[in-house]
C-alpha cells in the first residue's frame, strides 16, 4: 500500500523523505513498490527513502497481530466458559416465549385478581391489552440470562469439584477435626456431588440476581406504579434504600435451597438412570425436554408452599401488609385460605415450570455440545 511522504504535511523541508513502500498481510501483498514478506501471522511493512533515481529500501518493519478469532474460539471451548455461555443462551431462549405464563403465575401466587388461569388471562388482556402478558419481561430477560448462566455454570463446576474431591478422599481419607484428644472424621464422602452442586447453584444465582427478581415482581404486580425499570428502581431505593432491592432475601434462600437441590438432583438422576436403562450414551432433544420438564415439576411441587410465602413477603409492601417472616406468611395463608392456599397458583406454576425447565435443559445441552464438540469427541 503506497503512502505519501509524511513530511509533506508539514509544508516542505529539505530533510530526507521517509515513505512506506508496501504492506504484506496474510500472504497477500498490497502495494507495488519496495519489498515485503509474510511469515506466520506477521504484518510486514517495507520502509524506503525516496531518492532522485528512485526508492532506496531501508528495511522491513514486522508487526505481529493477534489472531482474535482463534483466541475467541479457544476461550469459548473452555468447559467453564462454555457452560456459562450455554446457560445464558438457554435462559434467553425460553423466557421470551414463556413470559405470559410467568405473568399469570406471579399474579395468582400473590393473590392479585382472579384465582383461575383463564380468568387471570382475561383480566390482563382487558386491563393492559396483549402487551400486559409481557409486563416486566424486559427485567425478566435481564434477570434470567445472568441467573441461568451463574446457576448452570456453578452447578457443573461444583459437581465436578466435589466428585474429584471425593475420589481424593477415598485414597487419603476424609478431612478431620480434632477436639482435644478426639479426632472426628467428617463424612463428606457420603454427600451427593449433584445435590451439593444444586444447592450451590441456587445460592449463587439468588445472591447475584435477587434485586432483578424484586424489580420484576413489582412491575408485574403493579404496572401503574412501576411502569419502567428505572422508575421501579428509584421508588424502591427512595422508600427502603438499597436494602429494599434485597427484600425477602432470607426466605428466598430458604425456599430456593430445597427447590434447587431437588431440581438438579432429579434431572441428573433421571437422565443417568434413563441412559443406563436404554443403554445410551446421549439423549435426543425430545428426551431431554421431557426429563427436564419432569424434574422441574417435581422440584416445584415440593417447594411450592415456600414459594408462596416468599412472594407474599416480597410484594407485601405494595398491598399495605407485610408478614414479619416466612412462618408468619405461611400461617397467614393457612388462616385466610386453608391448606389449599399453600398451593394457590400451583397449576399455573406447573404450566410455566414444566416447559421452561424442559426447554432450558434442551437448549443448554444443545449449546454445550456445540461449544464443547472438539473436546467431547476428541
Amino acid at each position: 500500500m503506497g503512502v505519501e511522504d509524511a513530511g509533506r504535511a508539514g509544508g516542505g523541508g529539505g530533510g530526507k523523505k521517509l515513505a512506506m513502500a508496501s504492506i504484506s498481510f496474510a500472504g497477500v501483498r498490497v502495494g507495488a513498490a519496495g519489498g515485503a514478506a509474510y511469515k506466520d501471522d506477521l504484518l510486514v511493512v517495507g520502509l524506503s527513502v525516496p531518492k532522485d533515481d528512485g526508492l532506496d529500501v531501508v528495511g522491513d518493519l514486522s508487526i505481529r497481530l493477534p489472531d482474535v478469532g482463534a483466541a475467541a474460539r479457544t476461550f469459548l471451548r473452555k468447559r467453564e466458559v462454555a457452560e456459562f455461555v450455554s446457560g445464558a443462551m438457554a435462559g434467553a431462549m425460553t423466557k421470551a416465549v414463556l413470559a405470559p405464563l410467568e405473568t399469570i403465575r406471579t399474579r395468582m401466587v400473590v393473590g392479585v385478581g382472579s384465582k383461575h388461569i383463564f380468568g387471570s388471562f382475561v383480566e390482563i388482556i382487558e386491563q393492559n391489552g396483549w402487551q400486559g402478558l409481557w409486563a416486566g419481561n424486559t427485567i425478566n430477560m435481564l434477570r434470567i440470562i445472568p441467573t441461568q448462566a451463574i446457576e448452570l455454570g456453578t452447578f457443573e463446576y461444583v459437581k465436578r469439584s466435589m466428585a474429584s474431591a471425593q475420589e481424593k478422599w477415598k485414597e487419603d481419607g476424609c478431612p478431620k477435626i480434632q477436639l482435644g484428644n478426639l479426632k472426628i472424621e467428617l463424612p463428606f464422602h457420603l454427600l451427593s456431588p449433584i445435590a451439593i452442586g444444586g444447592a450451590a447453584a441456587g445460592i449463587a444465582g439468588t445472591l447475584a440476581c435477587h434485586p432483578l427478581e424484586v424489580l420484576k415482581d413489582r412491575m408485574t404486580v403493579n404496572r401503574e406504579a412501576y411502569p419502567t425499570i428505572a422508575i421501579a428502581f428509584n421508588k424502591i431505593c427512595r422508600a427502603d434504600g438499597i436494602g429494599g432491592l434485597y427484600a425477602g432475601l432470607c426466605p428466598t434462600l430458604v425456599g430456593m435451597l430445597p427447590y434447587s437441590t431437588c431440581y438438579y438432583f432429579m434431572y441428573e438422576t433421571i437422565k443417568t438412570s434413563y441412559c443406563r436403562a436404554q443403554k445410551k450414551k446421549s439423549l435426543s432433544r425430545p428426551e431431554l425436554l421431557v426429563i427436564g420438564a419432569v424434574s422441574g415439576l417435581t422440584a416445584s411441587t415440593i417447594s411450592f408452599p415456600l414459594e408462596v410465602a416468599r412472594k407474599r413477603l416480597m410484594v407485601g409492601a405494595i398491598q399495605g401488609k407485610c408478614p414479619p417472616h416466612m412462618i408468619a406468611a405461611l400461617a397467614e395463608v393457612v388462616q385466610e385460605e386453608g391448606l389449599k392456599g399453600l398451593f394457590r397458583g400451583w397449576a399455573a406454576s406447573s404450566l410455566k415450570v414444566m416447559p421452561t425447565s424442559g426447554v432450558t435443559w434442551m437448549f443448554y445441552e444443545a449449546f454445550k455440545d456445540i461449544l464443547l464438540a472438539p473436546q467431547l469427541h476428541a
